[in-house]
Order: structure tokens, then C-alpha cells, then sequence
């Protein structure tokens, strides 16, 4: 029962791990599409990266502001 209960946390926080950086992906591709067309043509992911961290970094103090 033990390990079927850590799996079932596991997979929880893995989902919401997920989640996050789908949404954090779709908000950097609809605020700055011409970043992540010229990185995807070049092949340099790195600029969209910082994007996402720095989204996803802005997401969670505006969060942890507000509590």
C-alpha cells in the first residue's frame, strides 16, 4: 500500500509539474513568437529556455505576492 501511495503523490506532482511548463510554453509562444521562430529555425533553444524560466519565475512571485 505504501509504494502505491508514494507512486500516486509522484505521478500527482509530476502532472503538475507538466502543466506548468505547457502552459509556460504557450504563453512564451503567443507573448514572443518571433524569439521562438528564430530559435527553432537556428536550432538554439537557449533563448527559448531563459523564456520559459523567466515566465515561469515571473508566474510564481506574482503568486507568492498575492499571498
Amino acid at each position: 500500500m505504501m509504494i502505491a501511495a508514494t507512486t500516486l503523490k509522484a505521478t500527482g506532482v509530476l502532472a503538475v509539474l507538466s502543466t506548468v511548463l505547457a502552459i509556460a510554453a504557450i504563453w512564451v509562444v503567443l507573448t514572443d513568437p518571433v524569439t521562438v521562430a528564430t530559435a527553432v529555425n537556428t536550432g538554439d533553444l537557449s533563448s527559448v529556455f531563459g523564456l520559459l524560466t523567466r515566465a515561469i519565475a515571473d508566474a510564481v512571485r506574482t503568486i507568492l505576492r498575492y499571498l
